[in-house]
């Protein structure tokens, strides 16, 4: 008789628990939490996946960069005479030591245009371009009264114009300067890397008062196409076809023109805009504390990608977690409403679907535009999704409520990649608006009582 009153009470126990867990609302809303928690695992190999894809872009970009030409930066001509001074050594002898003066351009204009250039690397189109630029300027007879100078001689018949471009294997055409109507070709290499790290130059004979000074560039790059303001007055004048171009540097354009067809800008950079003079002995430009590679107030323009799907798949994969969240907490409320049980696994299976939209859309992306990507794989989605839970809920009418749920979700994040400025606002609005509706649709609920049928509902 005891022994049956205790199993009895065992079995009234275990029925006890077993309808707690089954009814338990913070029981419930831990678990979807846990879930939740537990998705943020394939969210984040998601964002792994998408690194790595970007990053055999940029591998392939960077080798057909490579072998074409990588970003430009031009800087000069620069006039540069060698100079010899008298310097003692640890036993006080005297010993020759050469150096160099240097004299940047009075006038200095660059006039060219940029021409766009399509190459593919397997999957990949890696845009590059051609410039054709022209330089023109002038520079005045070196003088060295006003250098400061300590005593030494200056090598005038060894004097040279240099110009810096940064990554030779652009170079076309064969180079050379016309300085007062005389044509002097130029070398590869400058004798001193003191102003520029690498580019051509020629001896030029000083026996005038005003050096007029032009020469052509046909010119291979990638990206970006930079200009150092070595003059008193640079002025540089760019036209392309290109439509996206981003203005970059320490100076914007005073005139910029953008269309669909191309741009047009134009730049007017002053010595008083930069940091160095115009004239000094060897690194003189480090003596202001600039540094040429890194420093020195280059500017210019870069050509941007129209699209770049992984920057917007890795935008959109950060709303993933809250993407998850807010599909959990509609088949949450689905429950609670209409007092209808779905099994932790139908939560989880539904979460991997959504995790799965963020695979093909990048898979998707990287063949047609992100736009129609977008369309694609939400579509695909929608459509498994919604199979799927018309047979969870076997109900029409709560099927096409969450897939209308589902549909201006992601209309709702869609709207937000692209509207970068406003993402934030229309994000808090958006929240916001969610979380008015749960409100007041779940106004009614008594919460301790949400899964029993007669009392669910106050």
């Amino acid at each position: 008789m005891e022994q049956s009153s205790a199993s009895t009470n065992s079995q009234s126990v275990f029925d006890h628990i077993n309808r707690w867990t089954r009814t338990s609302i913070m029981l419930k809303a831990g678990v979807i939490g846990f879930l939740v928690l537990l998705l943020l695992i394939p969210t984040g190999m998601l964002r792994s996946l998408i690194s790595e894809r970007e990053m055999t872009r940029n591998a392939a970009i960077a080798e057909v960069s490579s072998k074409w030409g990588n970003e430009q930066v031009i800087g000069g001509p620069v006039l540069s005479v060698p100079y010899e001074i008298a310097v003692k050594d640890s036993k006080g002898q005297n010993q020759i030591q050469t150096t160099y003066l240097h004299f940047l351009p009075d006038q200095l204009m660059f006039d060219g245009d940029v021409r766009p250039e399509k190459r593919n690397r397997g999957i990949y189109t890696v845009m590059l371009y051609n410039t054709q630029l022209t330089i023109r300027g002038t520079f005045k007879k070196p003088s060295l009264t006003s250098m400061g100078l300590p005593a030494g001689t200056a090598q005038w018949d060894k004097a040279f114009l240099s110009l810096g471009i940064s990554d030779m294997k652009g170079i076309r055409n064969s180079i050379a300067f016309t300085v007062n109507g005389r044509q002097l070709p130029a070398e590869s290499g400058i004798p001193t890397n003191d102003i520029v790290s690498s580019g051509v130059s020629a001896p030029v004979q000083l026996d005038a008062a005003t050096y007029r000074f032009e020469s052509k560039l046909n010119l291979n790059g990638s990206s970006q196409l930079s200009f150092l303001p070595f003059g008193k007055e640079t002025q540089v004048n760019l036209r392309s076809s290109w439509s996206t171009p981003s203005f970059t540097g320490s100076h914007l354009p005073d005139k910029r023109t953008v269309s669909t067809q191309g741009f047009q800008a134009s730049w007017n950079v002053l010595e008083f805009n930069r940091n160095f003079p115009q004239q000094g002995i060897g690194n003189f430009l480090n003596k202001s504390n600039v540094k040429v590679a890194d420093n020195v107030p280059l500017f210019g323009v870069k050509l941007l990608v129209p699209i770049d799907e992984y920057q917007k798949t890795t935008r959109s994969a950060k709303y993933g977690i809250l993407f998850i969240f807010l599909t959990f907490v509609s088949f949450f409320f689905i429950e609670i409403l209409d007092r209808r049980r779905i099994h932790p696994m139908q939560y989880l299976l539904v979460g991997f679907a959504i995790c799965l939209f963020y695979v093909l859309l990048l898979s998707i992306s990287e063949h047609i535009s992100f736009d129609w990507a977008y369309l694609i794989s939400s579509g695909v989605i929608l459509t498994l999704v919604t199979f799927y839970v018309r047979y969870v809920f076997r109900n029409l009418r709560l099927t096409i409520l969450f897939s209308a749920i589902l549909t201006l979700l992601y209309g709702f994040f869609y709207s937000l990649l692209q509207l970068e400025d406003y993402s934030l606002l229309l994000g808090s609005a958006g929240l916001l608006l969610i979380l008015a509706t749960t409100m007041y649709l779940t106004r009614h609920v008594d919460w301790y009582r949400a899964y029993d049928p007669e009392r669910a509902i106050a």
